[in-house]
């Protein structure tokens, strides 16, 4: 019984922002726990070559290039993805930019493509998405948000508005669609060790601090992200929604 709570045979997951980093490990983990999953991204030659390579293991995935921040595309391509493969019972809003830089010098483009990429984009993909979900009166939404929805640091003032933002979307979205039995909720990690933080593992003084001010001393691995998308996409959740779930070493815990 309680092996079946966690079970996802039989469901289909989009991914989005899937060809590496949380993505990557979130939508394998999602396979390897028995979905069928559509890993998506911009980055089409690296998106097809590690959805080959999971495929070659037995895994049921398949690439869906597009960008979910032009709702042209969207519009287009998910309902292209639930005629070919079913309808969309899980939806993790993943795909995500960072721009750094000191607050009076970002640009507008800059903050533009973060919003865009990070907050509305989750926005058009639900949209297109939950027609079925309140149709069949089932589904799962796990919108990828950060410590930085809660926290913030210089230089990086667009990441946490439109990740403050993702995390009051999701709780709009919770409310809104609990009476269709459809759960939304976020995770929140902290500092993982993906391209993304680059920068910062790469500058011993950053990196340092970084390490400082995470209780548990070090960063987290992307793969450590799976446990709790299997069960917020699973069964096991069923009577959750509108929560935010930190994954940050104990980051918000610390002063």
């Amino acid at each position: 019984m309680t092996q079946e709570l966690f079970d996802l045979a039989g469901r289909t997951a989009l991914v989005t922002g899937a060809a590496q980093g949380l993505g990557f490990a979130m939508a394998t983990g999602l396979a390897e726990a028995g979905a069928q999953v559509v890993l998506n991204d911009i980055q089409e030659d690296k998106l097809r070559s590690e959805v080959a390579r999971l495929a070659a293991a037995g895994l049921r995935v398949r690439a869906r290039p597009f960008d979910v921040s032009a709702s042209a595309q969207v519009r287009e391509c998910v309902p292209s993805i639930e005629r070919e493969m079913g309808p969309i019972d899980i939806l993790v809003n993943n795909a995500g930019i960072h721009r750094r830089g000191p607050f009076e010098e970002l640009h507008e483009g800059s903050w533009r493509d973060v919003l865009d990429t990070n907050l509305t984009a989750a926005f058009l993909v639900a949209k297109q998405v939950v027609p079925g979900m309140i149709a069949r009166r089932s589904g799962k939404i796990i919108n990828i948000c950060s410590v930085m929805s809660e926290v913030g640091r210089p230089t990086v003032a667009t990441y946490m508005a439109s990740k403050g933002g993702l995390k009051m979307l999701t709780r709009a979205m919770a409310v809104e669609w609990a009476k269709h039995n459809i759960q939304v909720n976020g995770i929140g990690p902290g500092w993982m060790a993906t391209e993304m933080n680059r920068p910062l593992m790469d500058n011993p003084a950053l990196d340092a601090w970084v390490r400082s001010r995470v209780p548990a001393g070090r960063y987290g691995d992307p793969v450590e992200m799976v446990g709790t998308l299997i069960y917020l996409a699973s069964s096991a959740s069923d009577f959750v929604t509108g929560q935010m779930v930190y994954l940050d070493g104990g980051t918000l815990a610390a002063m």
